[in-house]
């Protein structure tokens, strides 16, 4: 009678576990947002406003990698609901400069407010240790990708998501 090599365990794979993770969050997130008025973009742009202070409207559009019609469109939405302003330049009058308002810097606290139950309820099965080391292998996971930054790496970030 024969047997039959013993096979190696494959590694664990984190793919698809990690697919399904961020697919439960963004759409709690999207639910959570969307009474707030805001979409994903919209809390990415206000991030960056508020981390770096206000941007040229082209710093602005190339941070997060998006062309220069669909960074106007973004924009005219904040603007809108008085979450940003754009204002010429004193400096150059050819370039914009977009600033948080304190009405955006007020939906942007009630927006993470909401997204940290949201992160509450998607990693709740992780004590707070578990998540912080959860954290930072991701962070180290990204370094290589260019979205290290956009995800609070060092300082805050510069959201190229």
């Amino acid at each position: 009678m024969s047997s039959l090599p013993v096979v190696n365990q494959p590694p664990h794979r984190c793919g698809a576990l990690l697919d399904h993770l961020s697919r439960r969050m963004r759409l709690r997130a999207e639910s959570v947002l969307a009474p707030l008025g805001l979409r994903p973009r919209h809390l990415v742009a206000l991030t960056v406003l508020r981390d770096q202070g206000g941007s040229t409207q082209r710093a602005l559009a190339s941070t997060l990698e998006m062309d220069g019609t669909t960074i106007v469109g973004l924009l005219n939405e904040l603007e809108a609901e008085n979450l940003a302003e754009r204002r010429r330049s004193p400096e150059d009058r050819r370039r914009h400069v977009v600033e948080l308002t304190d009405v955006g810097a007020k939906r942007l606290a009630k927006a993470e407010f909401a997204l940290a139950g949201v992160e509450d309820e998607v990693l709740g099965g992780l004590g707070r240790e578990e998540r912080e080391q959860l954290y930072g292998l991701l962070q180290q996971a990204s370094t290589n990708t260019g979205v290290a930054a956009c995800l609070g790496a060092g300082d805050e970030p510069p959201a190229t998501c």
